[in-house]
């Protein structure tokens, strides 16, 4: 899912029974590394300079791709087609 501005919208995976809100897949890709080391935003730079916006989009956008993963400062981050960001 994307917006008129360019911005990548994802749904992370979630219950069936929940209810959920398309979120921008940098802010949630963010907080997954965040979460998962010990890196802060003076540590990263944008997310758009890690991985192309348009193979992003063809996971999380448009569900052309199962996955894609990319590096964030030596941190390999794979995002899955179905909402789920892993850090590793």
């Amino acid at each position: 899912m994307k917006s008129d501005n360019g911005t990548v919208y994802m749904i992370r995976g979630h219950e069936d029974d929940e209810w959920v809100s398309p979120e921008p897949a940098e802010a949630v890709i963010t907080e997954a590394l965040f979460d998962a080391t010990g890196l802060t935003e003076d540590d990263i730079d944008y997310i758009g300079s890690y991985v192309d916006a348009a193979k992003l989009r063809a996971v999380v956008g448009e569900g052309d791709d199962d996955t894609i993963t990319f590096d964030v400062e030596g941190n390999e981050i794979t995002v899955t087609a179905g909402g789920d960001v892993t850090v590793a």
